[in-house]
Parts: C-alpha cells; sequence; structure tokens
C-alpha cells in the first residue's frame, strides 16, 4: 500500500477506536505509520480524508451489500424486487453499524466543510451508476433512465431507512411491501388539476 492507502486504512482504524470528534490528525498518522504531512499531501485536510474514509469504507460494506440483495432479485416482478431489496436492509445496516455510526458523527461536520462536500458532490454521480448498472445486469428489460431512477430511489431510501434504524434499531421502518404499494399509488392516482 501507499500513504494515500495507508492513511484511509488509519483513518477508519482510528475513528472506529476514538470516534471522529476524538480522532486527531496525529491518530490517524500514526494509525497509518506515516507523517502527519502526508495528510495535507494527499488529502488537503483531515475532514476530507476523515469524509472519504468513511465513504470508501461505507461504499463497500452498504454498497457491495445493495448489489447483492439487488442480484438476488433477478427475475422477479420490479415490484417484488423492490420489496425484497428493501426488507434486506436492516440486516445491511447492522453489519455496518459501527461505521455508520462514524458516518452520522461526521454529518455534521461534513455539512460545515466546503471541501467534504464537493468530494460527496463529486461521488454521489459514481454510486448512483454502479447501482444503475447492477438494476440493468439484474433486470435487462428496464431502460437506462429507469435503472438510474431506481438506483437513486434505493440510495435516498437507504439514506433515511439506516437513518431511521439508528435512531431506533428494534423500532420497525416501512417494510419493502408498504412502500412499494406507496410507489404504485403515486404512479395510480389521478391527477387533479386546480
Amino acid at each position: 500500500m501507499g500513504n494515500r492507502e495507508d492513511l484511509l486504512a488509519g483513518a477508519r482504524k482510528a475513528i472506529m477506536e476514538r470516534g471522529v470528534a476524538k480522532t486527531t490528525a496525529r491518530d490517524i498518522a500514526n494509525a497509518a505509520g506515516v507523517s502527519l504531512a502526508a495528510i495535507g499531501y494527499h488529502f488537503g485536510s483531515k475532514d476530507r480524508l476523515v469524509t472519504e474514509a468513511l465513504a470508501e469504507a461505507l461504499g463497500t460494506g452498504i454498497g457491495d451489500s445493495m448489489a447483492e440483495l439487488i442480484e438476488a432479485t433477478e427475475g422477479r416482478p420490479m415490484t417484488e424486487a423492490f420489496a425484497s431489496m428493501i426488507d434486506g436492509l436492516p440486516a445491511v445496516f447492522a453489519a455496518n453499524r459501527e461505521g455508520m455510526l462514524a458516518s452520522l458523527e461526521n454529518l455534521l461536520r461534513m455539512a460545515r466543510s466546503p471541501e467534504s462536500q464537493q468530494f460527496m458532490s463529486e461521488s454521489l454521480p459514481q454510486v448512483n451508476a454502479d447501482l444503475a448498472a447492477t438494476l440493468r445486469e439484474t433486470h435487462p428489460h428496464l431502460t437506462q433512465r429507469q435503472a438510474e431512477a431506481i438506483g437513486e430511489l434505493y440510495f435516498a431510501l437507504t439514506q433515511g431507512l439506516s437513518v431511521l434504524w439508528m435512531m431506533s434499531p428494534d423500532a420497525a421502518l416501512p417494510d419493502g411491501a408498504t412502500l412499494s404499494t406507496a410507489c404504485a399509488a403515486l404512479n395510480d392516482s389521478p391527477e387533479t388539476t386546480g
């Protein structure tokens, strides 16, 4: 591994041990086995490093699990596929709980960091493109635009449901059938003009 990869791994290690707020740049450099100056050289700031490290960890943990949930719906009607993917999310959240806690802790700091916001803005199109590609491979009847729209819906719902799950892991989240019914109702509702 190079210094950049060592820093990402060191940041994840330090954050999981100490939490985002208590992790210093020195903690990260020590965990990575590199100089403190390497953070500025490779990432510009500790904030950007922390954001990238958490995004990469959750992108791998949650993103790969979402892809597996989508792939498991091959050959099923889209309403069933949607419900199944949503119903699989609580297990994904449970498996990634510590990373999600760190990400939530990082969220307020990110909201105040234009550099971190820029990284997230630049990363989201790729996240959506990856979801759309998995959807098209699993459900080849979808058009590119349909796959992109469903991928964006999956991503948005996953973000919202993950926050609800973190606030109350034992509470019942909206299930896939309920959310599928809601989507169908939006599509079937007569438009009113006023």
